[in-house]
């Protein structure tokens, strides 16, 4: 994977992480309510995440989290 997607999915799964634990959800509930895999979204999460995500899962997550997938782009503030 070229380097700058690499960093781009790994911002990509700490927002996403980040979103998460400020609805109050654990990687399983999202992964329940999302229809997708606790072990994808542990990889998604990790921090040297080089696991790709489709537009579909993106969206399954962001309907979960109530947010839209552009947020997952941009830098959160804690």
């Amino acid at each position: 994977m070229d380097k700058a997607y690499k960093e781009s999915y790994r911002k990509l799964g700490l927002n996403i992480a980040f979103y998460r634990k400020d609805r109050g959800l654990t990687q399983m509930q999202l992964a329940e309510q999302s229809h997708l895999s606790i072990s994808y979204i542990t990889k998604l999460e990790a921090s040297g995440c080089d696991k790709s995500i489709s537009l579909s899962a993106l969206h399954q997550i962001a309907k979960v989290l109530n947010q839209d997938i552009t947020i997952f782009f941009e830098p959160h503030k804690e």
